[in-house]
């Protein structure tokens, strides 16, 4: 009888370390390390035309915006994330000198993809609302025009829906307006069927 494979549990401070000497990127939750996959052209270009758009609106103001390589730590315990787009206003807190694990995001984007996409709609977004700086969560589909905007109200978080080009993404927590035109610049999207 074959045995299932043991899978190897790590602290925060073991995966930390390990992640700080790794070629890839990982994200941790509850003891266990999972590698990352490679991200698509669509993927790449939205998140790069995103943080492009809120960087040139943030620049003369106390606001930071990250790409997704500066890790996210929820809790002490994790889980540890790397968004696609993180944004935050104010002095940034960082989880340690090295400042590459920020702890007081006040908006982050997610990109869609075929694999993570359930993962990133519900329980990295319910690890995501334990954040009491977090105000905004966007998620953004790379296969369609659809942007979907969560704000934080008090305990509450509201839903917009944003699915035309012409349309504005009005981001709250950092006081940015970004036009959908602009999030899927050059991004080939699938040609919608014609209604008959």
């Amino acid at each position: 009888m074959a045995s299932a494979a043991l899978k190897t549990r790590y602290t925060p401070e073991q995966f930390l370390a390990l992640e700080r000497r790794n070629e890839f990127k990982s994200e941790y939750y509850n003891g266990f390390i999972t590698a990352m996959a490679g991200a698509s052209r669509q993927h790449n270009l939205i998140a790069v035309n995103f943080s492009r758009e809120i960087s040139s609106q943030l620049k003369d103001r106390p606001c930071e915006v990250y790409g997704s390589d500066m890790r996210v730590c929820v809790s002490p315990t994790g889980p540890y994330t790397y968004p696609d787009v993180v944004a935050v206003c104010g002095k940034p807190h960082f989880q340690d000198d090295e400042q590459d694990t920020l702890l007081n995001p006040a908006m982050i984007v997610e990109v869609l993809s075929p694999s993570t996409e359930s993962y990133d709609r519900g329980d990295k977004f319910a690890h995501y609302r334990r954040l009491a700086s977090l105000r905004e969560y966007v998620i953004v589909a790379q296969d369609k025009v659809m942007v979907e905007r969560y704000t934080r109200h008090g305990s509450e978080w509201l839903l917009a829906e944003l699915s035309r080009l012409d349309d504005t993404l009005r981001l709250e927590s950092i006081e940015c307006q970004v036009p959908l035109r602009e999030i899927y610049s050059k991004v080939e999207l699938p040609a919608e069927p014609a209604v008959p």
